[in-house]
């Protein structure tokens, strides 16, 4: 069995949102295992339904290219602290590199970095970044980029919190005007601060589904008011709670964020601005990308205050 450490725990406690002692037993149960410990505390109850990708930990920014209402490319490049990201050296490398992923035609980062660099003649991306690399004195990394090409539509770019988080979605329209440009703004103002994973529910995958409703049966065997109901009665309760996770990770039907009755989905936003501008309107897809998702950076003082509090 692997040795629990503090920083498991900590590790566990970030990525679930569970009590400290109730992450060292999870873990303590499953060996070790991150995963399984993860599911442990969600079937348990304990957990909240974080992702893993949600830990926000790695210094840089994000930047968004954008060409023609057409064309944009995200963009993270990440630096080993707060203030090199705050440099304007730096930020203006990641603005570089954001232009050159939107002319790309690359399809991962090796191809990427082994492009000619089109803000400096005779170099390629990855000699580029080697040289901001000897400037600013600190280990740099261009993490990733997707680029996003609207064939029947437009594409909006968001960033937020200075370069945090960065967002782009494409539509699929035959009106392109402000009104419906702003729409569009106002919904990856919402991706970025509700950060839905799917579109619409029809992208949700049965594997997916049939994952979540064993989380929730498990939440429900250990709900005292459930005991002894019918068979009938908790598949109702677990397709309820289905339902309701689906409205929150599905950008269509989630509630708009400026809805002034509180009630407006975002489908029915989408259905008016379309009304409104009469425009056959229908969101495609977004892309989000989060700063340092999925990396952890150490934090040697909240590992020592877990340690002591466990009598290590």
């Amino acid at each position: 069995m692997a040795e629990i450490t503090a920083s498991m725990v900590k590790e566990l406690r970030e990525m679930t949102g569970a009590g400290m002692m109730d992450c060292k037993k999870a873990l303590n149960e499953t060996g070790g295992n991150m995963d399984e410990a993860v599911e442990a505390l969600r079937k348990s109850g304990q957990a909240k339904a974080v992702k893993k990708e949600s830990r926000i930990a790695a210094e840089g920014i994000c930047r968004i290219a954008v060409k023609n209402d057409t064309t944009a490319a995200v963009v993270e490049v990440n630096s080993e602290t707060d203030f090199v990201a705050k440099n304007e050296t730096f930020q203006q490398f990641v603005e570089a590199v954001a232009q050159q992923a939107v002319e790309s035609d690359a399809a991962d980062m090796d191809a990427f970095l082994a492009e000619q660099w089109n803000a400096e003649a005779g170099k390629t991306v990855q000699e580029a970044l080697v040289d901001k690399i000897a400037v600013i004195g600190e280990k740099l990394s261009i993490r990733r980029f997707e680029k996003v090409v609207a064939a029947n539509g437009c594409v909006v770019s968001y960033v937020h919190g200075g370069g945090r988080i960065g967002v782009i979605v494409e539509a699929e329209t035959n009106v392109v005007n402000a009104a419906v440009k702003e729409a569009l703004t106002n919904l990856a103002m919402q991706v970025a601060a509700l950060n839905p994973k799917y579109v619409v529910t029809e992208e949700v995958s049965e594997e997916f589904k049939a994952h979540e409703r064993e989380i929730i049966s498990a939440q429900i065997q250990q709900d005292p008011k459930m005991a002894g109901k019918p068979e009938k009665v908790i598949e109702g309760a677990v397709e309820g709670r289905l339902k309701k996770e689906l409205k929150e990770v599905c950008l269509l039907e989630q509630v708009y964020v400026k809805a002034e009755d509180g009630k407006q989905t975002v489908a029915q936003y989408v259905a008016q601005v379309a009304k409104e501008n009469s425009a056959d309107l229908k969101i495609k897809r977004f892309v989000r990308f989060e700063t340092g998702e999925g990396l952890e950076k150490k934090n040697e003082d909240f590992a020592a205050e877990v340690a002591a509090q466990m009598g290590k």
